[in-house]
């Protein structure tokens, strides 16, 4: 045989065997990343339901507030458990735990006959909320090359987003069919139920994909079991498996397993400095206020003049936003790094922010006492609103999640990332629960005025704190 055309049969042979590698990581990673989806859709579909849920129930601001935020505080005892149970038992079984959680709380959701039942259920499913935002961008981190590692972390965001869109057009098809979230839709169930019942497919469609994914090869390895990672490692990157688990070997800082007491520096009672990065990460990311337009983005429309079918479609145009957006970050973040893209997204939240509260502010009452936009003030907010979801989605969504998934050693990651996630749903109930109590005090300009003030404080947090991961292997952090 020609030299030349064996040595254009090995090329093309391993063209293909790394063509077969990327197709697996992204099947791999795009199953852990419904875990995302479910993520987002669970925490989409509350917001075409607030109104709806109120007059259902009884409750006044406070207690509607509790309504929507009470999956938070699932979320994060979810998060908070979910790395180190997942350190003890594997990513891939508490991950089939999360998705029989998701179905069951989708269900009971929509079977609630009071207040206290539904809280109950948005518990159970702020618990499989939390566990998914550790366990998705945790597994996707291990899997994945460091080539390909910040746009398949990015697969999360992307996921969540997806679910967000797909929450809130499902709410406003249904809204549309029935006549309202109140209306009765079929055998003689209220729309808004049927709006929480949709989760139960992607919900099954995820336990389904779990099933087919391998365990995390550094987990694997932080278990002792070598051979297993070998074979994983050999699917993701043949031809350096022994090489990786030799780095992960001596990223684990020697034989014994991670806990939560790696968290600490050693001999010393104080928290490594990098999982506080981590939390504050979390809490700015909450604190500009981005889930107020997913949570209430119905209520606060209605509460800037639009009515119910109007704010509905407009929630479906701010999905579809931050869906195009990820796909930005998703383009950018291996090319322009992580710091650059939070710090434009820093700076752009801030603008668009203190516009809306400009707008807000200097918006007229109409005769009941409601915000009356003229038509170009209601389209110069609609416009600034649309412009704060595209530099959220194309920065401090996806992006903390993987600095979140990346940051921290193999050692400490999934106990790091738990505490981190855990701080930012904390944050996220902060906002939720309070926005209602801001609303009926100082109205949309004086919350949208504490967002923005949070967005220009972390430009400032981004250039003193933040330090570039792009291209660092795992093991090297």
């Amino acid at each position: 045989m020609n030299p030349k055309n064996a040595d254009s049969i090995e090329k093309l042979h391993n063209t293909k065997e790394i063509q077969s590698s990327v197709l697996y990581v992204l099947f791999i990673s795009s199953v852990a990343a419904i875990g995302g989806f479910l993520f987002g859709f669970d925490s989409g579909v509350i917001n075409g339901t607030v109104t709806a849920l109120g007059n259902a129930f009884n409750s006044d601001n406070v207690a509607t507030g509790f309504n929507v935020a009470s999956v938070l505080l699932g979320c994060a005892v979810g998060a908070l458990l979910a790395g180190p149970i997942s350190d003890h038992f594997g990513r891939k079984p508490i991950m089939i735990v999360t998705a029989i959680i998701f179905a069951i709380s989708a269900f009971g959701s929509g079977i609630s006959a009071s207040s206290a039942e539904f809280i109950f259920y948005r518990l159970l499913g702020g618990l499989g909320i939390g566990a998914a935002s550790v366990l998705a961008p945790a597994y996707i981190a291990e899997v994945a090359p460091a080539a390909l590692r910040g746009r398949l972390a990015t697969l999360q965001q992307l996921a969540i987003v997806l679910g967000l869109f797909m929450a809130f057009l499902s709410n406003y098809i249904i809204a549309s069919k029935s006549g309202g979230a109140q209306a009765i839709l079929m055998f003689d169930f209220e729309a808004w139920r049927w709006m929480f019942w949709v989760e139960l497919i992607p919900s099954i469609l995820f336990l389904i994909g779990v099933l087919f994914i391998p365990e995390s090869p550094r987990y694997l390895v932080a278990q002792g079991q070598i051979e297993k990672a070998r074979d994983i490692f050999k699917r993701i990157a043949k031809g350096v498996e022994d090489e990786q688990i030799d780095e992960v070997k001596k990223s684990l800082h020697g034989d014994k397993k991670p806990s939560l007491s790696d968290l600490f520096i050693s001999g010393q009672k104080k928290i490594h400095p990098i999982i506080w990065i981590g939390i504050a990460l979390s809490v700015f990311q909450q604190f500009v206020g981005i889930n107020v337009v997913f949570y209430y983005g119905s209520e606060l429309w209605q509460a800037a003049g639009f009515d119910e079918s109007q704010s509905l479609f407009i929630n479906v145009i701010a999905g579809t936003t931050n869906i195009v957006s990820t796909f930005i970050a998703i383009a950018l973040v291996d090319k322009l790094g992580r710091k650059p893209l939070l710090l434009v997204g820093s700076i752009g939240m801030f603008i668009s922010l203190a516009s809306l509260t400009y707008i807000f502010g200097s918006a007229g009452l109409d005769q009941a006492g409601q915000l009356a936009l003229t038509d170009n003030m209601g389209i110069f907010a609609l416009i600034m609103a649309n412009l704060f979801v595209v530099f959220f989605g194309a920065s401090w969504g996806p992006i903390v999640w993987v600095l979140l998934g990346e940051m921290f050693n193999n050692r400490i990651r999934a106990a790091a990332l738990a505490v981190a996630a855990s701080a930012q749903w904390i944050a996220n109930f902060t906002i939720t629960m309070t926005f209602p109590i801001l609303l009926g005090s100082i109205g949309l300009s004086g919350a949208y005025g504490v967002y923005a003030l949070s967005a220009f404080i972390s430009i400032f947090f981004v250039l003193k704190y933040i330090k570039e991961t792009r291209g660092v292997r795992l093991e090297e952090m």
